[in-house]
């Protein structure tokens, strides 16, 4: 795997520098560009295809938090934050944006490499993830962003999967707790396999094989009734008279 594309962003010229420093230093960093404001730096995340930005959270004008918002609001994949401030009390908006990892100033070098090692463990995963989650029937697993790591999910382990707003939340047979997961319905249904997976209704999708009953607006799997929506009652009506 080529070096990570890297950028710093950090109003304050010291911070700034030894974040510069330790990226240069570290063999899988590349370091693209350094800005003293997140203004500043949205042009080259928005033209440039960066890995990884180290990104401080109280800066004037934009806010590591409101840039990192503005990340998110793109799609895709995009670049990956990990977070560098003197406050810890910013913890909470990190997760909520999805940061990698969160540095609490002042940091040395070992306590950086180990943020930085998380951006790389992602990215080795999500090159991983690209292939597997291509919708070939002989994939038997796919991989999913839980919290700070990928997780693999094998389809048979799946028994449905339900939308809430910008999280799904997948039920499987090995675990009463779901797993939740930060994408779309829509974007988890293009990654599934057709001939295993239908979407049923606009909150759910079934895994095809688990289900074990179904009346004219609904299907049984487990305990389970999953409604079936209008908008998808066609394709489902079309994979039922298989059962005829």
């Amino acid at each position: 795997m080529s070096p990570l594309k890297c950028i710093a962003v950090d109003d304050e010229p010291l911070a700034l520098g030894l974040v510069c420093s330790f990226i240069e230093k570290t063999p899988f960093l590349e370091l693209t560009g350094k800005f003293s404001s997140a203004v500043a730096a949205l042009e080259t995340i928005h033209q440039a295809e960066i890995d990884l930005i180290f990104l401080d959270i109280q800066m004037p004008d934009l806010t590591g938090i409101e840039l990192a918002r503005v990340i998110e609001k793109t799609g895709g994949q995009g670049p990956r934050v990990i977070f560098t401030t003197a406050f810890n009390q910013f913890a909470l908006d990190g997760y909520r944006v999805d940061a990698i990892d969160y540095l609490l100033k002042p940091f040395n070098y070992e306590e950086f490499l180990r943020a930085a090692s998380k951006g790389k463990a992602y990215k080795e995963l999500l090159i991983k993830a690209s292939t597997a989650a291509v919708p070939d029937q002989k994939d038997e697993y796919l991989f999913l962003k839980v919290e700070y790591q990928m997780v693999r999910i094998a389809y048979d382990d799946i028994l449905y999967i339900e939308g809430l707003k910008d999280y799904v939340k997948i039920h499987l047979k090995s675990d009463p707790k779901p797993i939740l997961s930060l994408t779309s319905l829509k974007a988890l249904e293009e990654k599934l396999p057709s001939a295993r997976f239908m979407r049923v209704h606009r909150s759910f999708i079934v895994n095809l094989d688990q289900i074990g009953a179904v009346t004219k607006n609904s299907i049984q799997i487990g305990p389970n009734a999953i409604p079936v929506s209008d908008q998808y009652k066609e394709n489902f009506n079309q994979f039922l008279s298989k059962w005829m």
